[in-house]
């Protein structure tokens, strides 16, 4: 990360929260814009780069969970959704639009605080991986791991910053299987069976941007008892 504040957008409907989110996270260090719904938050976006986006799913019109998805087709901007529903069919919905995490209302600030920064510290770094080959072959996929980029032919494959902190991880240990447990470590989340589910559903949409065949996935490979490995060629 750069010394630059980074640049946060609050997409809630809730008048208050949106305000209170918004000095609140003004006042621990992070430049903030605010939307009151997906409408006015995509005219944000058009014209304004973000490095984080903070989005209530429950709202008016189009929904976060809908939002989410739609933006993932053009950013990589890293988006962390906020529900009241704690269900864990809602979250894993988020989790496969395309959310690098997820945190239930009601919540404390700290927490929201320190979701954001776990997120900001697994974006890419340039050359942070050096024990791997700078380039691994997964077929028709390249990916450089002195870049953190992933390409397929001439074109670059956009990755979340979960997808592309996932892909740092495994590069680093290829042909090892890592367990669920180590994935969960390594991203920085709490620990527990929720969320490694939520591994499970990142590798899912990881292997998607990787495999021929998702469902019969030949370079990111669950190891039976151990967790996943990539085999690159």
């Amino acid at each position: 990360m750069s010394d630059v504040d980074p640049h946060l957008l609050i997409v809630d409907d809730d008048e208050r929260i949106r305000g209170l989110l918004q000095k609140y996270l003004m006042k621990n260090g992070f430049l903030v814009s605010a939307a009151r719904d997906a409408a006015h938050a995509r005219r944000l976006l058009s014209g304004l780069e973000f490095d984080l986006i903070v989005m209530d799913v429950m709202m008016p019109g189009e929904d976060g969970i809908s939002l989410t998805k739609a933006l993932r087709q053009e950013i990589s901007t890293p988006i962390l959704l906020l529900t009241a529903r704690g269900e864990t069919e809602n979250r894993i919905a988020g989790l496969e639009a395309g959310a690098d995490d997820y945190l239930s209302k009601p919540f404390e600030p700290k927490e929201l605080l320190l979701r954001i920064n776990a997120i900001l510290r697994r974006m890419p770094e340039v050359g942070a991986v050096d024990t791997a080959p700078k380039v691994l072959s997964l077929g028709e996929i390249r990916y450089d791991t002195e870049r953190g980029e992933m390409w397929h032919g001439d074109d670059l494959v956009r990755l979340t910053a979960t997808e592309s902190q996932l892909m740092k991880i495994f590069s680093g240990l290829p042909h090892e299987p890592i367990s669920r447990s180590k994935l969960v470590e390594e991203l920085g989340r709490d620990r527990g069976q929720a969320q490694e589910r939520a591994v499970d559903v990142q590798i899912t949409r990881l292997r998607r941007k990787i495999e021929a065949d998702p469902k019969q996935p030949r370079y990111l490979q669950t190891v039976r008892g151990a967790g996943y490995m990539l085999a690159p060629d």
